[in-house]
């Protein structure tokens, strides 16, 4: 039975005589593969060096995000350092999501090649991404293309290091420890683009405009030392965790800790098929992978975003460090928790996409203080912002155990990375969509006519993660002609009113001229 889809090396017993369970059994998830053999000889051996296995991968990680995330939080000092455009900077950003383009042959690579080789190539990657930026070259024009080459090269270190975190639980850890291993290695990533959040605006000085008026070791020369002085010590860290792994990183331990790591999986081409064909794995990855990746995206330009109201590059760090430490904090207690209640994780999901839900819409209500006449402090900002990265990133190592749990016996880096595929592509055409936005020239009214004539929001449909259906409500509203659309939603751009309205009180103040013709209008802004 099931002969005429299935192939001959799939209906081969999975742990050989007496380890297996009775013939004609199914196992329809890593769960169902831990309960079956109970009655007979357990094959699963946990390891101490699983920790540091684990602790490598996660610095790793670490390393990889706060790479990706360094001109972000500095956008204004390296314009002035560098010459960076408003493009430059979002190409900086974007690399990361570029980045996951070859995600099918790392994807391959795992499966057939173990996490050694894996893990070796993309720190290799790594070591020379950041080393490409160190390059000492005085021709500026040069030295921007060699920092964008950099950003490439980490990017393409993405796909491992935020795919394979569920390969590493299973592979290392008991069944009662993989999602908490889960979440430790696929927040680490994120914790590194937080902190990148901090170290930025703290060790480089922001140039005049954004901060009060310093003293002259805030020149052009003395940003461009601080920044160096940053880029040297990634590219020092990288290449201390390059030889790390390089000495110790085993790619897998003596014994399997449980059944699910021992068993066999699916080749990579049945694996595809079996991904593609499987319906309510389809609707959890759009569920995951909208959100997340807009959210990703509209942090990693957060910076800017926050600019046009005269936020600094340091309080707009901080506000990007928390959203994002609070989430990796909350992420992991809750995958813990999931560790010792089995079956709540769609339960778990749906409280953290509904306050989700209410933090972006606190957000965008108050940005839209002209219509809605609710007040924006400091307070609000924090709060909001925070709260709205809490909830979606600590959904992360959840959404994770929910896919590997769903489409067992497919390896679990061929599922993850799928979906994280598929989030990058969102944030990708999120950055897109908002340096086309950015760098369209104000004065040809023709082309920008469409954009001026409403607010431009990105809606970001909120869906179970079982049984997602979409219930769009379009109510047109005659005074500002835009859709309303029911879901978690985050305000990107403001209206055209609001946008005239900045222009005009920057060009009363006698702001610079970069404020004064649009440039650097890129993101929401709050009256």
């Amino acid at each position: 039975m099931g002969s005429s889809w299935s192939s001959e090396e799939e209906r081969q017993p999975l742990l050989g005589p007496g380890l297996g369970p009775a013939p004609g059994a199914a196992w329809r998830s890593r769960e169902a593969a831990e309960a079956l053999p109970a009655a007979a000889p357990s094959p699963g051996r946990v390891y101490g060096r699983r920790w540091l296995v684990l602790l490598l991968f996660s610095l790793l990680g670490f390393a990889q995000g706060l790479v990706w995330n360094t001109w972000g939080p500095i956008q204004n000092s390296a314009r002035q350092a560098y010459g960076f455009s408003s493009w430059d900077i979002a190409l900086l950003v974007l690399w990361g999501p570029i980045g996951f383009l070859p995600c099918f042959a790392f994807m391959w690579l795992l499966d057939k090649r173990g996490l050694r080789i894996t893990v070796l190539l993309t720190s290799f990657l790594m070591v020379l991404g950041t080393g490409l930026r160190c390059i000492p070259i005085s021709d500026l024009m040069l030295k921007r293309r060699l920092i964008h080459g950099g950003q490439l090269l980490n990017g393409l270190a993405g796909p491992t290091v935020m795919n394979a975190a569920p390969f590493l639980s299973t592979t290392w850890f008991s069944a009662d420890e993989r999602a908490t291993a889960t979440a430790i290695a696929s927040m680490l990533s994120y914790l590194g683009g937080a902190c990148a959040f901090l170290v930025g605006p703290l060790v480089v000085p922001a140039p005049n405009g954004t901060a009060p008026l310093l003293a002259s070791e805030n020149s052009r020369a003395h940003i461009k030392d601080r920044i160096e002085t940053v880029l040297y010590a990634e590219f020092g860290v990288v290449c201390l965790l390059f030889s790390a792994t390089l000495a110790y990183f085993p790619p897998r331990p003596p014994l399997p800790p449980s059944v699910a790591a021992a068993s066999q999986r699916l080749s990579y081409r049945r694996s595809f098929c079996r991904l593609l064909s499987n319906l309510r794995f389809l609707m959890i990855a759009l569920a995951y992978a909208i959100p997340l990746g807009v959210f990703a995206g509209w942090s990693g330009v957060l910076d800017l975003i926050l600019t046009p109201v005269h936020v600094s590059q340091v309080d707009a760090g901080w506000i990007g460090f928390w959203s994002i430490v609070g989430g990796c904090v909350v992420g992991i207690a809750i995958a813990r928790f999931a560790d010792f209640i089995r079956g709540m994780l769609k339960l778990i999901l749906l409280l953290l996409f509904s306050g989700a839900t209410l933090s972006s819409t606190w957000f965008t209500l108050t940005c839209l203080n002209s219509i809605t006449h609710l007040p924006l402090t400091t307070v609000t900002l924090y709060a909001s912002c925070i709260l709205l990265g809490v909830f979606l990133n600590s959904s992360i190592p959840i959404f994770f155990e929910l896919f590997v749990e769903t489409v067992y016996p497919v390896p679990e880096g061929i599922t993850c990375g799928v979906v994280t595929f598929l989030s990058n592509m969102f944030m990708g055409v999120l950055l897109f969509f908002l340096t086309f936005y950015h760098t369209v020239p104000p004065e040809p009214h023709l082309l920008v006519q469409s954009l001026e004539c409403s607010s431009a929001r990105l809606t970001v449909i909120w869906q179970s993660p079982q049984a997602v259906e979409q219930e769009v409500i379009e109510n047109q509203q005659k005074h500002r002609g835009e859709s309303w659309h029911l879901g978690v939603w985050i305000d990107i751009f403001s209206s055209e009113r609001q946008r005239g309205g900045m222009l005009k009180s920057r060009a009363h103040c006698g702001s610079c001229k970069e404020n004064v013709d649009g440039s650097g209008l890129f993101g929401s802004y709050i009256m």
